[in-house]
């Protein structure tokens, strides 16, 4: 017969066992992939014009996330980036009055950047700064990415580069007055990168070329928090 106080022993290990086999489970993979390819329209700056784009959607274990454009960009093994597009509701209050229905008249819109994490299914938006979903034209290198930034008041354009993970800008520098044009990725062409040394160099109409130089560090980034389920 098994003495009591062994016996309470035991059943303590056991206890405590248990939850040590659930924490070293391996976690669930996630599944992510994209749609097919679809057009699309989106109003240039007076919404008198619209410009055809291609779309598809973003898929996490096969649930629908989000819709992009563009071919996204890898970071790490683990993590890619890429553009957002999304639908907003143009209708004016004066034509839902004349409507007996709320009825929402959707139009699409190019959006900003997504980061993407493979191991823990999480999509999160890049928070880049200046960078307009109109005008910035980006440029990916490693974990950098180049553009012109426009002022929240459209006046101003910067020449901005931005690493993942970091909270500021490692370069934002007024290149001058913003053209504001009709036409999208009108105010400066893609910067252009160069590995060895990291450089990146902007054009802004007929001003001279901007070179800069960037000090090459990788940031670690990691997205680690999980999602909730819906």
């Amino acid at each position: 017969m098994v003495p009591k106080l062994l016996l309470a022993q035991l059943l303590i290990l056991a206890a405590l066992w248990v939850p040590g086999r659930e924490c070293v489970a391996v976690a669930k993979p996630h599944v992510i992939t994209f749609g097919k390819w679809s057009s699309a329209k989106w109003p240039n700056a007076t919404g008198q014009k619209l410009i055809e784009f291609k779309m598809r959607a973003l898929f996490v274990d096969a649930r629908l996330k989000e819709y992009t454009i563009g071919a996204p960009h890898e970071l790490t093994d683990r993590l890619f980036v890429v553009r957002r597009a999304f639908r907003v509701n143009d209708a004016l209050p004066s034509e839902n009055a004349d409507t007996k229905a709320n009825a929402a008249r959707w139009q699409w819109q190019r959006g900003g950047w997504l980061l993407v994490d493979r191991l823990t299914g999480r999509v999160s938006q890049l928070n880049l700064p200046e960078f307009d979903p109109f005008y910035s034209t980006a440029s990916w290198y490693r974990d950098y990415i180049a553009y012109c930034g426009v002022s929240e008041d459209g006046k101003k354009l910067y020449a901005v580069v931005f690493q993942v993970g970091r909270r500021k800008p490692i370069l934002k520098k007024d290149v001058g007055a913003s053209a504001g044009g009709d036409d999208p990725d009108s105010e400066c062409p893609a910067p252009i990168w160069e590995r060895t040394p990291v450089r990146v160099t902007f054009q802004h109409g007929d001003d001279p070329k901007l070179i800069f130089s960037i000090r090459s560090r990788v940031v670690d980034v990691v997205n680690d928090a999980e999602e909730p389920e819906e």
